[in-house]
């Protein structure tokens, strides 16, 4: 086994963004309904145990995910996989519970600017529209993860003080979020600034309540999951294949690319369970089903060499 620093966890969870983050952004053609339940399956079969696998948005906002019901119900469940949905009001979680998720996730921001273009309203209105749907889902004993995004920055604020990021990640704690995911959404983070909104935050949060979504557009997005790694967090949201974005962000890139942390997670001894060559595997055939290349370095020099 290799040798790393102490602080770091030693095992990791891997919260795979797909389809969610990994397609929704796709604005050539509508992904079919069969490609996404094929990623969902081969990603289950890589090793994937937490799945975010559809989201039970407004396809007048998001045309990507109006199939998110055909999604879920036509998913051949692998035991031990938790299979979860993005609902950001009452109706969408309703949808979703009738769907048979396993969980589901809420999202706020902490930039007042990014909570307008994305879900059109404040953050203070954002977290009063969650109350209702964190009450249904305890009723059905559906557990609810929160994002809060552009923790690290916003592309119509700029730099965010890390103690808002923590004011917004307190209030989904303490509604009952039982993890809170935060967001470098527009890819701006630097190592030192990621650990000192992980220090602010986890003042307000348990630490081994937070998970790092880091995209990466300015290539620091491993860099940054490192230095928070260091700081206590084990929980990681990545897309195979480097997808996603936000189409409310403009020149964000896709989310880090699972195969890039799985390497680095490889390379630091530290245990995941999930198969790396099969996740390259289906990086590659997801990319190509799309039309694009693969953003993952590992992919890459994977197909150089």
């Amino acid at each position: 086994m290799a040798l790393r620093p102490s602080s770091l966890p030693q095992r990791v969870r891997l919260f795979e963004m797909a389809p969610r983050d990994g397609l929704q952004n796709e604005p050539e053609a509508m992904v079919p309904t069969a490609t996404k339940i094929e990623l969902i399956h081969r990603l289950a079969n890589a090793g994937i145990r937490h799945i975010e696998a559809a989201s039970f948005v407004s396809p007048k906002w998001v045309p990507q995910m109006s199939d998110a019901t055909e999604v879920m119900q036509g998913i051949t469940r692998t035991p031990g996989v938790v299979y979860s949905a993005l609902t950001p009001n009452l109706k969408g979680l309703e949808n979703a519970l009738a769907a048979g998720v396993d969980e589901v996730a809420v999202f706020g921001a902490a930039s007042e600017a990014f909570s307008q273009k994305n879900i059109n309203c404040s953050i203070a209105e954002s977290l009063e529209r969650f109350e209702p749907v964190l009450k249904r889902a305890q009723e059905a004993n559906v557990r609810v993860r929160g994002y809060v995004s552009c923790v690290l920055g916003c592309p119509y604020e700029g730099d965010i003080p890390a103690e808002k990021v923590a004011q917004v990640a307190k209030a989904l704690y303490d509604m009952g979020c039982y993890e809170i995911s935060l967001g470098d959404t527009i890819g701006v983070g630097t190592p030192l600034a990621a650990k000192r909104m992980i220090e602010a935050v986890s003042r307000q949060v348990p630490i081994d309540q937070l998970a790092a979504h880091f995209h990466d557009t300015y290539g620091m997005a491993i860099a940054n999951l490192y230095a928070v790694m260091e700081e206590g967090v084990s929980v990681i949201d990545a897309a195979t294949g480097g997808l996603g974005g936000c189409p409310y962000a403009k020149g964000a890139s896709g989310n880090v690319a699972t195969e890039d942390v799985l390497y680095l997670l490889e390379g630091l001894g530290i245990k995941t369970g999930i198969d790396l060559q099969a996740v390259l595997d289906t990086g590659n055939w997801i990319t190509q089903a799309l039309g694009r290349k693969p953003t993952s370095n590992v992919a890459l020099a994977r197909a150089l060499s």
